[in-house]
C-alpha cells in the first residue's frame, strides 16, 4: 500500500488529492481557489482535447476565440443568466496601477464601465453574432471555442472546482426551434460518446429539472457519472437557450417567408472538471490508474542491471523492444532529442502524442515501479540481463498487477495496441459494474432518505419536478435530481413525495 497516499476507506478526500499530488498532476496556485495545471495533469487535458476537437470538428463546428473581459451591462440582459452568475462574478474596476508613496502599488485609472472576468461567453458571443447574422443564409452558426473561465468558488477543490478552470464552449445558432433541439441532443451525444469511448466512464444521458437548469436555458441536458463514493458527478452539460439570449442580444435574421426573426441558441462545454472525474472513478489506493486511449505514455521500461557490462547488455535490449514498439526511424530520432532526467521518450504514436518511455535514472528499479504505478502508465516493462538472455520481458499491467513474460519476437505496435484496447473495455466494463451494483430503487420518500442516509449511489424512484419539493429534499437528504434518465422515458408512476401520478423517473444521487 503507497505510503503517500490515504485509502479510499480512510478518507476519500484527501485520497483524491494525494493521488493527484503523488502523479503531480496540479497544484495549489497563489492566487486563491487557482489551481496550476502541472506538465503531466495538462498532458491528460491535451489528450481530452485533442480528441474532442476531432469530434467537433466532425460535426461542422469550428474553432473561434471571444474576449476574457465581458461588459458589466452584458450580465443584465439575460435576467435568469445575471441571477444565476451574479454571485461568482470576479470585477475588474481599474485598468492601471500607480505608486502608493509607501513603497508599495495601488489601482488607478477607474474604468467608465467594470467589466466581468468571463465566467462563461453567451453574452459577449450573443453580442457578436447580432452584427454577424443578417439572412436564413447565415445559418446555422456553429463555433467552439478552448477558452478559461472565472467564477468566484467559495469551496475549491483540485480540478473538480476551482475560481479559474479551462473548458470548451461551443455556442450555435439556428434558424428553428426544431434545428436547435436537435444540435443540443447531438452535442449531448458527443459527450457522452466521448466520456464512455474515450475515458471509459459510463454515463447516464437525460434533462435537468427546472430548479437545476443553466440559468436561461429552456432545457438544459446533462451527462452523469457515479464516483468510487457513491457521489455523482456531472460531466458535461448540453443546453437549448431557445430564443431567450438571441431577444436580450438582438440576434435576427431576415426569414425565408421575408420576416424579420430571433435565431434560437444553444451552448455546451465540458472542462478539466473530467480530469477529476477521471481519477475517481478509476484509481486506487496505490495512485492513478489511466484509461490507455487518455494516457500520455502508454508503457514505462524499467532497466534493472548492477554493472556497467549488464547495462550495456539491456540498453541493447531495450533498443530492440522501443524499435519493435515504435519503429527503427523513431529510436533514431530520439537519439537528437532532449530528454529530462535520464528518461528517454519515444513516441509510439504521433497522432495522439503517446509514448514510450526508458528510465534510466539512478534509482532502484523498485523505486521506479513506483514512479510510474503512481503515475498511472497503463504498462510497465521489466527488462534485466536474464531476461536478455531468454529474449524476453517481463510485461506488469497497472489495472490490477497482473504480470505475464512476453518474448521479444511477440512485441509489435499491433501486440500494444491489442493490450490497450482491451485495458479499455476492462476499465469501462469495470466503472459500469460498480455504477450498476450502486444504483437502488425507491418506492417512497422514506425509503429514498434511507439509501442516501446508507448505501448511497444513484437512487432512481418516480418524481415530479418541483422546485419547492426539490429543496425539500436536498435540505434533508443533500441529494439533487441528477437527471431525468432517457432510458426510463415513458415510464410514469406515483411521486414519492406528492404521491401523485404520472409522474416521470428521476435520478436522485449526492453529488460533487
Amino acid at each position: 500500500m503507497a505510503k503517500n497516499i490515504k485509502t479510499r476507506a480512510e478518507d476519500y478526500s484527501q485520497w483524491y488529492l494525494d493521488v493527484i499530488k503523488a502523479a503531480q498532476l496540479a497544484d495549489y496556485a497563489p492566487v486563491r481557489g487557482c489551481m496550476v495545471i502541472r506538465p503531466e495533469g495538462f498532458s491528460i487535458w491535451e489528450a481530452m482535447q485533442r480528441d474532442l476537437d476531432r469530434r467537433f470538428k466532425e460535426t461542422g463546428h469550428v474553432n473561434a476565440y471571444f474576449p476574457l473581459l465581458i461588459p458589466m451591462s452584458f450580465m443584465s440582459r439575460e435576467a435568469q443568466h445575471v441571477e444565476g452568475f451574479a454571485m461568482e462574478c470576479a470585477v475588474v474596476t481599474h485598468h492601471k496601477l500607480q505608486q502608493d508613496g509607501k513603497g508599495g502599488l495601488q489601482a488607478a485609472g477607474e474604468l467608465e464601465e467594470p467589466y466581468i472576468i468571463r465566467p462563461t461567453s453567451e453574452t459577449v458571443i450573443g453580442h457578436m453574432y447580432s452584427q454577424w447574422i443578417q439572412s436564413y443564409r447565415d445559418l446555422p452558426v456553429l463555433i467552439n471555442q478552448w477558452a478559461n473561465v472565472m467564477r468566484w468558488e467559495l469551496r475549491t477543490r483540485l480540478f473538480l472546482r476551482t475560481a479559474e478552470f479551462l473548458w470548451q464552449e461551443g455556442h450555435t445558432a439556428h434558424e428553428t426551434a426544431e434545428e436547435a433541439e436537435q444540435e443540443t441532443l447531438r452535442m449531448l451525444d458527443v459527450y457522452a460518446s466521448f466520456v464512455e469511448e474515450f475515458m471509459a466512464m459510463p454515463v447516464i444521458k437525460g434533462p435537468k429539472t427546472d430548479s437545476e437548469k443553466f440559468p436561461g436555458a429552456v432545457t438544459t441536458y446533462a451527462i452523469e457519472s457515479l464516483m468510487q463514493d457513491g457521489k455523482a458527478l456531472q460531466n458535461g452539460t448540453s443546453h437549448n437557450l431557445g430564443q431567450n439570449f438571441a431577444k436580450a442580444f438582438d440576434i435576427k435574421f431576415l426569414g425565408r417567408d421575408q420576416k424579420i426573426e430571433h435565431c434560437y441558441t444553444t451552448s455546451w462545454g465540458v472542462s478539466t472538471r473530467l480530469i477529476g472525474s477521471l481519477i475517481m472513478m478509476h484509481s486506487d489506493d496505490d495512485g492513478l490508474v489511466l484509461p490507455p486511449r487518455v494516457a500520455p505514455n502508454l508503457v514505462a521500461i524499467v532497466p534493472i542491471f548492477k554493472t556497467d557490462e549488464e547495462k550495456a547488455k539491456v540498453a541493447a535490449y531495450i533498443e530492440k523492444i522501443v524499435a519493435a514498439l515504435c519503429g527503427d526511424d523513431e529510436v533514431a530520432a530520439a537519439k537528437n532529442r532532449l530528454s529530462s532526467g535520464d528518461i528517454t521518450r519515444y513516441f509510439f504514436d504521433k497522432h495522439t502524442g503517446q509514448g514510450v518511455l526508458v528510465d534510466w535514472r539512478d534509482n532502484r528499479p523498485g523505486d521506479k515501479q513506483f514512479h510510474w504505478e503512481q503515475r498511472g502508465v497503463p504498462f510497465r516493462i521489466e527488462v534485466g540481463p536474464r531476461d536478455v538472455d531468454g529474449s524476453a520481458m517481463v510485461v506488469k499491467k497497472r489495472l490490477d498487477r497482473s504480470k505475464d513474460v512476453v518474448k521479444l519476437e511477440n512485441v509489435s505496435a499491433a501486440w500494444l495496441r491489442g493490450m490497450c484496447e482491451s485495458v479499455q473495455a476492462e476499465m469501462f466494463e469495470k466503472a459500469r459494474a460498480y455504477r450498476d451494483a450502486n444504483t437502488h430503487r425507491a418506492e417512497s420518500y422514506d425509503e429514498l432518505k434511507s439509501i442516501l442516509a446508507g448505501k448511497g449511489g444513484f437512487v432512481r424512484c418516480f418524481f415530479q419536478p418541483d422546485r419547492e419539493a426539490e429543496a425539500k429534499i436536498k435540505e434533508e437528504t443533500k441529494a439533487t435530481v441528477r437527471c431525468l434518465p432517457f432510458d426510463a422515458r415513458g415510464k410514469t408512476g406515483q411521486c414519492i413525495y406528492s404521491g401523485k401520478d404520472g409522474a416521470p423517473e428521476a435520478l436522485f444521487a449526492q453529488a460533487y
